[in-house]
């Protein structure tokens, strides 16, 4: 089965320690990180738009994202129009992420109604209609539950004609078969059902969860996986020499015994040989490629991004 290269992106934050804002992104594009990622919760980082057109100001070949807006924050015309601008001053390095957002305490403390699962992805659905169709040349109208646009041409227009790439992130199936026909890059998740990271999350990050996880995706792409990514968010991500004690630690958390910790694809943790032969083995079994990096450890990762990024 032909993969696609390996890529790495880092999620920031905040700068790395005694770094500005402006020398950190300058520092991540220099390590050879394909992107910088950006959250999107209330309680994390910088504002997501700010923090991406400000990155894409000062270098010239770093990709920026953010992983993942949540659909549920803002409308898909206003969205539109910032998305669209960031990647027309970039040349087309925006990678545009969505979610249908998750995170209990985003909704609790903002006040923002956090509807059913079903209609938090209905919504996403819709969300990226109309993005598309504002990206793409000329009026667009749509007709929808949550969003109707009528005859709006939005502007300006991205970078190119086809637009950013969407990279469609989750764990359920519906939303992992959604992002499978519709989105270029499939962020394969654990789906988190109460609203928090909790055992139960992390029990659905296992590799067996995983396998049947992409089994959905594989289906709903058909022929067509061959040009999708499979995006991989580490939820914990270290070099270590003392991998087995690690994982015994995280063992509790997880549910299981440390041998399965060390195969979850959220999870990637040992010696620098061990993370190689780790992404090796789950990018044959699963087809992750694309690797997204804590921003803590972007440092000590490094020098493995420098030799696998494109192989």
């Amino acid at each position: 089965m032909t993969h696609q290269p390996f890529r790495f992106g880092v999620e920031l934050q905040h700068p790395f320690a005694d770094q500005s804002w402006v020398e950190t992104v300058r520092r991540v594009e220099a390590m050879g990180y394909s992107t910088m990622f950006v959250p999107d919760h209330f309680d994390e980082g910088l504002g997501p738009i700010a923090a991406m057109a400000s990155a894409v100001a000062v270098t010239t070949t770093l990709k920026v994202g953010p992983l993942v807006l949540d659909c549920d924050f803002r409308h898909p015309a206003i969205l539109a129009r910032e998305l669209a601008s960031i990647d027309l001053i970039s040349d087309g390095r925006l990678e545009v992420g969505l979610g249908a957002g998750w995170k209990r305490l985003d909704y609790e403390r903002s006040g923002i109604a956090m509807d059913t699962p079903k209609i938090r992805v209905d919504r996403m659905i819709e969300h990226m209609a109309v993005l598309k169709g504002l990206f793409a040349p000329g009026p667009f109208s749509f007709a929808g539950d949550h969003y109707q646009i009528s005859e709006l041409d939005g502007t300006p227009k991205p970078a190119t004609a086809t637009g950013p790439k969407f990279l469609i992130g989750g764990g359920g199936r519906r939303v992992l078969r959604f992002a499978a026909a519709n989105a270029d890059i499939i962020g394969v998740n654990a789906s988190i059902h109460s609203g928090e990271i909790d055992t139960a999350a992390a029990q659905d990050a296992l590799p067996s969860s995983i396998d049947e996880k992409v089994a959905w995706v594989r289906e709903a792409a058909g022929p067509e996986i061959a040009n999708k990514e499979i995006n991989a968010w580490l939820s914990v991500a270290s070099i270590t020499d003392d991998r087995d004690n690690f994982a015994a630690a995280l063992a509790g958390v997880f549910g299981t015994d440390p041998e399965s910790v060390v195969q979850a694809p959220l999870v990637l943790i040992g010696s620098a040989s061990q993370v190689i032969e780790q992404l090796h083995a789950r990018r044959e079994r699963w087809g992750y490629n694309y690797t997204v990096i804590p921003g803590n450890e972007a440092e000590s990762f490094a020098s493995i991004i420098a030799e696998l990024t494109g192989t």
